[in-house]
């Protein structure tokens, strides 16, 4: 049996990067212990398994130290002051995903001589938010009020999905690693990011968020694609204070998800009543805070009456998500892989332009159920 050398420093941070110590892997691993002590040595199948739980790439356990693993776009979750931990394993593999994603989509599109999306990169920092915001819902064909209409906020998330989704944006919501249930990403880590490019730009929910939550993460993470500016966001800047660029998007999305012409009209009738932030939540399909905010914004409320209210929201809030009742997984498909990304990959498939392990590679999709989900979607594959 043949066993390798293995820097404990290596060991320890695979288990760090994991977001655990070495004694929590011990308990699956007994000899992890001994490996950090160099009592003992690790066999290549007991490297693959510790590399299989921490969610470490295989061979970066044989490199001398510990690499400096960086986020590929810009951090907008930061605020003055603060240090993001670690990017965690889950949240870098999403991102990777996403952006092999958007590269393949891309060269498909180009090959197609297909045109640049107009609206992409077509605000600049110096415009005007609201007036963005208002574009925004023009170029997306939501009428007045039509939240209000909308019966729950599954179907206004849905409705916005779909909305963004024709514009020829990969939209895509999702509250786990590809497919893996088993590892949710973090709320408390990230709630989007947005990824640009003029033929296949594509914003990421985190769909382990609440569904108030995830309406104001999509038209957040739209304005960033208006704007030409990508990166991460957790939305710390909610709170007075934050970075321009997040503040901008924050207005942007608000003006389209609650107009000011609307939420004016809409103030005189909740003003008086007990809750009018958890009032005007159920209206525009939002969440409470994010209405608080934009009654502050457009000077409703005082500055004391949002702070309030945003600490008490924060100490209560419950992140909900899809997660517990898990969902038909075909559906789930629609919005973790997205309809416009699988239909060109099955499009591509099915005229040999790629081959089917690369298309199960892209969707991570296999077999039986890449031929399920291509039936659902119209398209029978041979």
């Amino acid at each position: 049996m043949t066993r390798v050398p293995v820097q404990p420093e290596m060991l320890r941070w695979a288990c760090e990067r994991a977001g655990y110590d070495v004694a929590h892997f011990a308990e699956y691993m007994p000899q992890l212990a001994a490996w950090v002590r160099r009592e003992r040595q690790p066999t290549l199948k007991q490297l693959e398994e510790l590399a299989r739980r921490t969610h470490t790439p295989f061979g970066y356990l044989f490199l001398p130290e510990p690499p400096e693993e960086r986020l590929p776009v810009p951090d907008y979750r930061t605020v003055a002051g603060t240090v993001e931990a670690r990017p965690s394993p889950d949240l870098l593999d999403t991102l990777y995903t996403m952006q092999r994603r958007q590269m393949w989509l891309r060269e498909s599109l180009v090959e197609k001589e297909v045109e640049p999306l107009a609206f992409v990169a077509s605000a600049r920092l110096a415009d005007e938010p609201d007036a963005v915001g208002r574009e925004m819902r023009r170029v997306l064909g939501l009428e007045d009020r039509w939240a209000a209409g909308v019966r729950t906020w599954q179907d206004a998330v849905s409705a916005l999905h779909r909305a963004i989704t024709q514009l020829g944006v990969m939209a895509v919501i999702n509250g786990v690693v590809g497919n893996n249930t088993h590892h949710r990403l973090s709320v408390k880590e990230f709630r989007g990011f947005a990824l640009l490019d003029p033929y296949a730009p594509l914003i990421f929910v985190n769909g382990a968020d609440a569904k108030s939550a995830q309406m104001f993460t999509l038209a957040h993470e739209l304005a960033h694609i208006w704007l030409g500016t990508e990166g991460l966001s957790g939305f710390k800047a909610l709170l007075p204070g934050g970075s321009d660029v997040e503040s901008w998007c924050n207005r942007a999305a608000a003006e389209l998800l609650l107009p000011a012409r609307e939420l004016r009209a809409c103030w005189r009738e909740v003003r008086q009543v007990a809750s009018p932030f958890e009032k005007l939540a159920r209206m525009f399909k939002v969440s409470p805070v994010v209405a608080a905010r934009r009654a502050l914004d457009m000077n409703f409320v005082d500055r004391s009456t949002f702070v309030d209210f945003y600490e008490r929201y924060v100490k209560q809030e419950r992140t909900g998500g899809t997660m517990s009742g898990g969902g038909n997984f075909y559906n789930n498909q629609n919005t973790r892989i997205g309809k416009l990304f699988a239909t060109q990959v099955l499009c591509a498939a099915m005229e040999g332009r790629i081959g089917f392990k690369e298309a199960y590679d892209l969707t991570g999709l296999r077999g039986g159920a890449f031929q399920e989900y291509a039936r659902r979607l119209g398209m029978a594959l041979p």
